[in-house]
């Protein structure tokens, strides 16, 4: 197998969505806990390979028609640099190391990872053709790993948190299926048939329902009375700024169609500086706020 090809098909740059199983700790005053950090950090880690996994399945599974996309035909398998014999090795590899990892932190960790990997074989084969379901299948998928990192750690999980996460979740994939639409044009059918149920109307009343609610979820936490008491300071209000800027930046993207933003949120975030600026300030401010 060609190393370069394997890392590709792992899709590393897509770990950084599991800055969600981290979403706890940060809001938790669990840091002088040391061996809650480590199990966070190893449920981190075990949803990198979890996450592998799945991405591994549905390059397998969706082969033929990641063939007729414009930018999912260059990936290892379509593009057939890798055999599907190699991907079904290094899936059964990182399945087993992932669920391992969740094993080691707890079992609640490890039902959690194997929900994950359930959910996204039912979005794979079932949900992902049913209008608004889809949405949700992937805002489940990340809300998975909020409570990977706070139920499967021992840190009971605030009702904010959750609600937050629901809401900043469905607003990325909404985002994500606008993108997808505007790719694809009148050949979107050939790719993700989920598409012809969705027009931009619809999908940018979506958008502005999810990102109202996010900025306004965000802001009446950080202003929640057991939210000052908890953290045991008034001035998380500070921190809301950054996530205005974050939406709306990430909005921009969108509609100014740059680099056909929206379609993958990690590498939006990777790739664009103003993005990945305002992300490392907010967590500064907010740690240092809290801690």
């Amino acid at each position: 197998m060609n190393f370069y090809y394997v890392i590709k098909l792992l899709r590393p740059h897509q770990w950084i969505k599991n800055i969600f199983v981290l979403a706890g700790l940060i809001f938790a005053d669990a840091w002088s806990e040391p061996h809650i950090v480590f199990s966070v950090f190893i449920t981190a880690a075990a949803f990198c390979l979890m996450s592998s996994a799945v991405y591994i399945y549905n390059d397998i599974i969706d082969i033929d028609q990641d063939r007729l996309h414009p930018t999912k035909k260059n990936r290892p398998l379509p593009s057939g640099k890798l055999s599907i014999a190699s991907a079904k090795l290094m899936l059964g590899t990182v399945f087993i190391f992932g669920l391992g990892l969740g094993f080691i932190v707890s079992w609640q960790a490890a039902v959690i990872l194997l929900s994950y990997f359930v959910l996204n074989l039912a979005y794979t084969h079932s949900l992902k053709h049913i209008v608004i379901l889809d949405v949700f299948a992937i805002s489940m998928g990340f809300m998975l790993r909020l409570l990977a990192g706070t139920v499967g750690v021992g840190i009971v999980p605030s009702q904010w948190l959750m609600f937050c996460g629901l809401m900043i979740t469905l607003f990325l994939g909404f985002t994500k299926r606008r993108a997808e639409s505007k790719l694809m044009g009148k050949e979107l059918h050939f790719t993700r048939e989920v598409l012809k149920e969705y027009n931009q109307v619809f999908l940018d009343k979506m958008i502005s329902i999810t990102a109202s609610c996010s900025i306004i979820g965000y802001g009446l936490y950080t202003m929640s009375d057991k939210t000052m008491m908890a953290h045991h300071t008034q001035n998380l209000i500070y921190t809301l700024p950054f996530v205005v800027y974050g939406i709306f930046r990430y909005l921009y993207l969108l509609h100014q169609a740059i680099a056909n933003s929206g379609e993958d949120m990690a590498k939006d975030l990777v790739q664009d500086k103003h993005l990945m600026i305002t992300f490392v300030l907010w967590l500064i401010s907010t740690i240092y706020i809290i801690h």
